[in-house]
């Protein structure tokens, strides 16, 4: 079944906005005050509201925003960056330095080398009993 026209049990209509009391007025007046400053501890200076009425309308729920003006890229007026001249590396080898003679034992204080505990190597010097000890040694 359809609806005639203009015979719709649907309320289209706005109801009419009732004004604020004084007393309303007032406690709208130190909650604007209060929403400013709770927007200036969260660091949302662009939250607040310059004027009561922008408020009012905000509680009353028919506040528009203005409009905001475009993003404008950010270019700077100077350059920060030194100007250094080019100089280039001394040479394009891997290593410049001599190779280091390894180490050789040319001495005769130590006649060799033994074996201890978990395959540790000790020098046995000439004229001592290490080498005697180091076999008299037992696993413990």
């Amino acid at each position: 079944m359809h609806l005639s026209r203009g015979l719709s049990t649907i309320n289209t209509k706005k109801p009419k906005q009732k004004k604020f009391t004084q007393a309303q007025m007032e406690k709208l007046h130190v909650e604007w005050k209060q929403y400013n400053k709770d927007c200036r501890r969260k660091n949302m200076h662009s939250a607040q509201f310059d004027n009561f009425e922008d408020y009012v309308a905000y509680v009353r729920g028919n506040y528009k925003p203005k409009l905001q003006k475009e993003f404008k890229e950010y270019t700077p007026t100077k350059s920060y960056r030194r100007e250094t001249q080019y100089i280039p590396s001394s040479g394009m080898s891997v290593g410049v330095a001599a190779k280091k003679e390894s180490q050789q034992y040319t001495g005769d204080l130590i006649c060799g080398i033994a074996t201890m505990h978990k395959s540790n190597a000790v020098p046995i010097m000439r004229g001592t009993k290490q080498a005697e000890e180091i076999a008299k040694m037992r696993r413990g």
